[in-house]
Parts: C-alpha cells; structure tokens; sequence
C-alpha cells in the first residue's frame, strides 16, 4: 500500500506536476473547430453532475468557460461549447437532484446527454437503468476518512480498526460497507451522522474520523475551520482497495450507438478540458466561486481553497492518466475488480444486480483519444 503524500508534499508535488502540464499544453491541440458539433450532438449537451461546482467537477465548467450564465433557479451553469455550434448546460446534483441517483434521473429526464456516474453506483442501476461511461474526469476517487494526527497514530487501513475510533460518515455511502466487508472497519466504528459539517469533529477536538474529500476538507480545516485551523491527516479511500471511478461520465446504455458520432467529437474535448484546467484553473475557479456565491446552500468555496485543490489533485493522481497514458481512460480490469467488491454488498442489501455483469457492460473506451494526456 503506497503511502499517501503529506499536506505540503502534496502541494509542492501538484506545483511541479502543473508546471509540467503546462510546459507542454501547447502539444495537444483541442479537437475543436467552427460548427464542428452542430450536426451530430444535442443543440444543448446536458451535463448533470452529482453535486454543487466544485474543483473535482471542474472539467464540465472548463467546457463553458468562465463567462456561462448562472441559472438559480435550475441550478445550472451554461453557455456555448466554443465554436462547435451547440451548448453546454452543467447541471448541478446534491439538492438538486431530490435525493435521486443519477441514473435514475437520466432516465427520467432524457434530456440529460451525460451524467456523473461512480462505478458502483453504474453497476447498482445496471439491472433497471443501464449507463455507460465514456470518461472519466478523475483517475482517482478523491473520498477520505479524515483524523487528527495527534489524537491517532494511523499510517495506513491496516491501522483504522485498533483505533476504536467512531468513523462519521453519511448514511448509505458503500464505501463504508466495503471497509467493513474487509477488516478495515469495525462495525461498532461505523457512525452514520454526518452531516455535513465540522462540528462534531472540532466539538470533540478530533476524537473522532470523519469522511471528506481529500482535494478540500484538509485544506479548509487548517486555513478557514474555526476552532480548529491545524493541520489533520488522511487516508484515501483507494487505498483501501475501493477503487471506483468517482465521475465516469456516462450515456444512457441503449443510446450509446446513436450518440457515436457526437461522442466520437466530443469526448477528445472532454479529455481536453480537464488538461485545460489543470494547466490553467484560475478562469474557471473564479466562474466556481461566481457559481457558489449566486446559489446558495453549497459547500464554502474560496480562491485559494480552489487553488489548493488542484495542486493537491494532481499530487495524489486525482486528475492523472489512466492505462494508457491517456486522461480519462478506464482500466477495465479495475473495473471488473470493483464490481466483483460491491455486488455482494448489494445482494446483502436485498437488491436485485445483473447477473455476469463485467467491465464492458458499464465502461468503454472506444471514444479515448490516446494522444491527449497530462505530460
């Protein structure tokens, strides 16, 4: 188990890899060009995500860029795709959403032209709303179990369960049954109360682990967390052999042949604008923060946290290549690997799960440019 980077590495780390990124952006151009999506996409490519504009999630917006109009109402952040000749509409998830599940949702709203899929919930809707991923945005899931360094000496899963710490996590979060499953957890650990916020963590002076995102929650503890502002560590939930795609943006399965030629244009573009990003997030972080400060309810979002958040994406391959040496690639058998981990926890919940359901069913990298990639 390769042990994760500490605050400042990861920073240190991200700087150089962007300065990396950028030295070479100029190699791959952006498979675009003057109404070159007109004829084959949706007038309006709808992108609906599963939670407020945020770094992680950032590629959707790049696709828009720092100039879209914000929608309250809908939730929404729109504008034109280039000069492709369509839009682009990035939906946001979270509230928005009701509480659904982004297949489902997909499926009840057709107009939806692609979604931010987790593997395992692709595999959990295969039997009833069947998606396929095309890209995917982050190689890495950038989930967390959270602690203070000073209250736990934990380098590694391996540790977690002699701590007898309570673990705060939101209700129905697989991962947390995936711990248990495998030793890393104890049951009795396990505390379902999260609610979103630091409170019980700095209450209890960080007696207890708490679920976060590796690309925030460490950052805004130390700098903008009252009552606690001091470094805190973390474990990555990959590590623990988790290994979903996090945003496998996915087509519904039975479109798939119909959206080939649009997909065909246009997934090179997403792979692009994640590489865009990276190598130059500040535009775009600014339309994040116009975002969060015209819709209210979402996380806090600053600045210099949005910055902190791709340094620290790329240090830990959040955002990194896949297989292949592309962005956005799958690894299959990984894939095979992760829905092999949750269909017994699924059967266990009394679920009914695609039987001889692999890889393929779910993902494809037919649309992959091979050639776009963080060099």
């Amino acid at each position: 188990m390769q042990r994760r980077l500490t605050a400042a590495a990861a920073i240190a780390t991200g700087a150089s890899l962007l300065a990396a990124c950028t030295a070479t952006a100029t190699d791959v151009p952006a498979p675009t060009g003057e109404g070159v999506l007109a004829d084959i996409c949706p007038a309006t490519i709808v992108i609906q995500t599963d939670w407020f504009a945020t770094p992680e999630r950032a590629a959707a917006f790049q696709l828009v860029g720092p100039d879209g109009t914000v929608d309250v109402d809908k939730g929404a952040y729109t504008g034109p795709l280039g000069d492709t000749g369509v839009n682009v509409e990035v939906r946001l998830g979270g509230p928005f959403l009701g509480g659904q599940p982004i297949p489902a949702q997909m499926y009840q709203d057709t107009s939806i032209t692609l979604g931010f899929v987790p593997t395992d919930d692709a595999v959990r809707a295969n039997a009833e709303f069947p998606v396929t991923g095309v890209f995917a945005s982050l190689d890495i899931n950038p989930q967390i179990v959270m602690f203070d360094p000073a209250t736990y000496d934990v380098e590694s899963w391996d540790d977690v369960a002699a701590t007898e710490a309570p673990i705060v996590y939101s209700e129905g979060k697989v991962f947390m049954d995936y711990l248990v499953a495998n030793g890393y957890v104890d049951q009795s650990q396990a505390d379902a109360s999260f609610d979103g916020t630091p409170s019980r963590f700095v209450a209890e002076g960080g007696a207890v682990m708490q679920q976060g995102y590796v690309s925030n929650e460490p950052y805004r503890w130390e700098h903008d967390v009252e009552g606690w502002l001091k470094p805190t560590d973390y474990l990555l939930i990959h590590e623990a052999g988790y290994e979903i795609y996090p945003h496998a943006w996915s087509v519904r399965s039975g479109e798939l042949e119909e959206l080939s030629p649009c997909l065909e244009a246009l997934v090179p573009m997403l792979q692009q604008a994640q590489v865009d990003y990276v190598n130059d997030p500040a535009p775009v972080n600014e339309a994040i923060l116009r975002i969060a400060e015209t819709i209210p309810d979402g996380p806090p979002i600053t600045l210099e946290g949005n910055a902190d958040s791709v340094d620290v994406q790329l240090a830990e391959g959040i955002v990194g290549n896949g297989p292949d040496d592309a962005l956005g690639d799958f690894d299959t058998e990984r894939v095979d690997r992760v829905i092999a981990s949750v269909i017994p926890i699924f059967e266990g919940y009394g679920e009914t799960v695609s039987e001889g359901l692999s890889a393929e069913d779910i993902v494809t990298n037919e649309f992959i440019d091979p050639a776009i990639g963080l060099r």
